[in-house]
Order: structure tokens, then C-alpha cells, then sequence
């Protein structure tokens, strides 16, 4: 198992470079199966989970170039399979992506359950709502025993035979994923598709710019109402990948809790509204330029949690675009830790992701946590070196800034969760100042304490 060992206390400066949207490159690659002929993408970042889209994208038949300076050629003139590989598609819930891909390309998908970061429970109920609305058929079947329960569960879905039919959706919930398929889906589906209660984020933005670049007519995006007017051939069409608000603003964390003056550059400042408002509750100033997608945020700055009008303690939440996202709340939190006050962080979404937050009070956090949603933590808090193990992408990038923010050194191990989010993070912070190195050995090291 690899890891990190970070000494703490080693104050950082200078200028980062955001990669391309994670959240974005992903669907993208997907949605590339719907075009006959090559298209290039650029801007899209080296990371675990983009390596595995591209290789379930290469097992389907797709000819994929290396991806090289960011950049990754994709031609699904000839698709081959229908059935996912079940490696690569138990380790990223974005495989579920391209059941809508090879609905509309091959009229049959068979997929397993997605893996993915260990957050809580992610239902799929609207993926397949969306399916059958738009004339897909479904069918479930249930293997023996192996071991290994994701593979216990096939899930086969077929198009009929004149191919789907565009309808009127409204999904049961704003899901980012299930709103990607269901335009995915929409774009190759004969008619018109409206979708009701969808999902907004800017990933979702970026893939709707895609697919009109690829000729298919999408009215209200950006909104929660899409309409989407199917065509039956798309033009190959090259993209570039939009900024990663969410490493943006883990890097406006990493500033804050450890006192750093950063510069953060190849961000979309009018994707961070509601990421500064929140880091400004804590006393976090910083300074944008839209024009060149700069973020300045000063070193030193002394963090002081703003209490509610009355002196009420402050409840911070995330919610759907274009609310705080989930994905930053890990990092919120470890900034919180950092700040003169108290605060509740309400974790809505997801009923597992705030289970991280046992290995900051180890490093000598002071956290309450009442319930898998809420947590109270009281700063500031001087932090402590420790053995400790990151769960999911987000999470991990919240451990390594708090063993960046802590007296001594710390051995993070899994890392290879942070590698799926965040792209050569360790030479890139190396550059900044910090103490950072990996290692393949864990011979020898203590042994993570269990606090249960």
C-alpha cells in the first residue's frame, strides 16, 4: 500500500495550477462513444479514475491515444462489446456512464454495480427510471456467491428496436450522474427529451456544451430544466475540459490552514461564489481576477469562525449547485479545526463521509461527531503528526492538508484514493515548499490506532 509521509509546520508559497474537472472529463469520455470518428480532448487531467473511463472506454472497441500534457484522442468508429469490464467498472461509479453510451450506439448495456469513494449509499434508481422512460427494457440477474458482492449482480439493459424515444422526465432527485446519462442518452434518442429536476453543476454544463458541439440542440443549460433535441448521427467534436472548481478550492483550504500565500491559477472564479462566501465565514479573504482566472489568497491570515446574527453557532451545509458542494465539506472541516470558534458542519448528502473525521481527532482535533450528518468542531486546535489512512479522494486531500497543518510527521496511506482526484499532488505541493514523499513500504511503520 502506498503513502505520503508529510512533515507538518512547513509553511508554503507560491503558484499552483489547476488541472481540468474531474467531474467533467469523465462523462465526456463516455459521451464520446456516441461519435463516429476521432475527437481530441484537452485539458483533462491525469488521474486514476480518467485512466479508468479511458480503459473501460478501450475495452468497448474505442481506439484511445495515451493521454499526454492533458490531452487524449478518442475514436468509437467501431465498438466491439456491450458487457463492461468488470475490473475497471467496480472501481469508478462513473462506469455507470456509458450504459447510455451503448444504448444508443449498440441497443444493449450490461453493467455490474459501480464502485467508487465509500461515502454512503448512492442509489441508482434513477439511472434506470430514466431508461425505461425512454424505452429502455431491464432486467436483473443475480450470480452465485464470489466473493465479491459487485459481481454478484448483472445488470442488462436493451433499446428497442427502432431505438429510444425521446419523453417528458422528471427525476426523483437532482442527481449529478443520473442527469449526464439521461442527457447522454437524450442526445441519441429520436424527438425531444425534456428533463425535469436536473442537476446543474458545471460538469453538467461542460457536457452539455460538448454535446452541441457534436450537433445536438439543448435549450436551458445551466438550469434545472433541460430540453434536449435528439439527433441520430453526432459530429466528432474536439473540447477543452474546464477548470476543477473543487481542486480550486481545495487549494484555498490548504492556504488557510496552514497560513500559506498561494497563487491559484486556471480557475473559473464565477464557478467559486458560493466556495468563498463559505471560506469567508471562517475569515478567509482572498482576491479573484475573472479576466485571467486567478486566485490570490494571502498568507497569515488569522481564522476566526463568524458567528450567526445573535451570536448563534454557525451551521454549514452543502447542497446541490449552485450551493456548497459536498466534495469541499471534508475540507471545510479541517479548516474549521484551524479557526478561533465553533461550528456545526451538516453533511446532507452522503450519511458516510464525514467517518474521516476519527482520524483528526487523533491528531488532536477537537470534534464532536453526533450523528453520520453532523459534526461539531471547536478550534483552534494545535494537530499532531499520526499514522492514518484516507478513505475516499476527498477526505484523503482533507488529511494531507491537516498532517501539512500539524506538528511532526504523518504517514497517510491509500493514497492511491487522492491519486483518483488529484493529479501528481505531491510533486505539485514539493514545488510549493512542502515536505512531502512517497513511499511504497510500509514495513516498519507504526500501525494506524484504532479510536473505536
Amino acid at each position: 500500500m502506498s503513502g505520503f509521509i508529510v512533515e507538518g509546520k512547513c509553511r508554503l508559497q507560491g503558484t499552483i495550477q489547476v488541472t481540468g474537472n474531474k467531474n467533467e472529463a469523465l462523462p465526456l469520455i463516455a459521451a464520446s462513444l456516441l461519435c463516429r470518428g476521432p475527437l481530441t480532448f484537452s485539458n483533462v487531467p491525469d488521474i486514476g479514475d480518467v485512466r479508468a473511463m479511458l480503459a473501460i472506454a478501450t475495452f468497448l472497441g474505442a481506439r484511445v491515444s495515451p493521454l499526454s500534457d492533458g490531452q487524449v484522442t478518442i475514436d468509437a468508429s467501431e465498438l466491439v462489446e456491450t458487457e463492461l469490464p468488470v475490473k475497471e467498472a467496480s472501481s469508478i461509479r462513473a462506469s455507470i456512464l456509458f450504459a447510455s453510451a451503448l444504448l444508443v450506439r449498440k441497443g444493449h448495456a450490461e453493467i455490474r454495480q459501480p464502485g467508487g469513494d465509500s461515502i454512503g449509499r448512492r442509489r441508482l434508481d434513477t439511472h434506470f427510471a430514466v431508461f425505461k422512460e425512454l424505452g429502455a427494457h431491464l432486467r436483473i440477474e443475480r450470480a452465485l456467491p464470489s466473493g465479491d458482492a459487485r459481481q454478484e449482480t448483472s445488470i442488462l439493459l436493451s433499446a428497442p428496436r427502432a431505438g429510444l424515444q425521446g419523453r417528458d422526465i422528471h427525476l426523483d432527485e437532482a442527481s449529478v450522474t443520473a442527469t449526464e446519462n439521461a442527457l447522454i442518452a437524450a442526445a441519441g434518442a429520436r424527438g425531444t427529451t425534456t428533463i425535469a429536476n436536473a442537476a446543474s453543476e458545471p460538469h453538467v454544463q461542460g457536457l452539455c456544451r460538448f454535446l452541441e458541439k457534436c450537433g445536438v440542440a439543448i435549450e436551458g443549460i445551466g438550469s434545472n430544466l433541460l430540453v434536449v433535441h435528439g439527433t441520430e448521427e453526432l459530429t466528432p467534436a474536439n473540447h477543452r475540459v474546464g477548470g476543477d472548481y473543487i481542486e480550486a478550492g481545495s487549494f484555498i483550504g490548504l492556504a488557510a490552514a496552514t497560513g500559506s500565500e498561494l497563487t491559484i491559477v486556471g480557475t473559473e472564479p464565477g464557478h467559486l461564489r458560493m466556495i468563498r462566501y463559505q471560506f469567508g465565514r471562517f475569515g478567509v479573504t482572498m482576491k479573484a481576477d475573472e479576466a485571467s482566472g486567478t486566485i490570490v489568497v494571502p498568507g497569515l491570515q488569522k481564522l476566526k469562525i463568524r458567528k450567526d446574527i445573535g451570536g448563534q453557532i454557525p451551521r454549514i451545509e452543502d447542497s446541490p449547485w449552485p450551493g456548497f458542494p459536498t466534495d469541499l465539506l471534508s475540507i471545510l472541516l479541517v479548516v474549521a479545526t484551524q479557526s478561533e470558534g465553533t461550528c456545526l458542519i451538516h453533511e446532507k448528502m452522503f450519511e458516510s463521509r464525514l467517518f474521516f473525521v476519527d482520524k483528526l481527532i487523533s491528531m488532536g482535533a477537537s470534534i464532536v461527531l453526533c450523528d453520520p450528518h453532523r459534526a461539531v468542531i471547536a478550534g483552534p486546535s494545535p494537530l499532531y503528526g499520526a499514522t492514518i489512512t484516507s478513505p475516499d479522494i476527498r477526505a484523503g486531500m482533507a488529511l494531507l492538508i491537516a498532517a501539512l497543518s500539524a506538528e511532526g510527521t504523518s504517514t497517510i496511506y491509500n493514497i492511491e484514493q487522492i491519486d483518483r482526484g488529484y493529479q501528481e499532488i505531491d510533486a505539485r505541493l514539493a514545488a510549493l515548499g512542502a515536505s512531502i514523499r512517497r513511499t511504497n513500504d510500509r514495513r516498519g511503520q507504526p500501525q494506524e490506532k484504532d479510536e473505536g
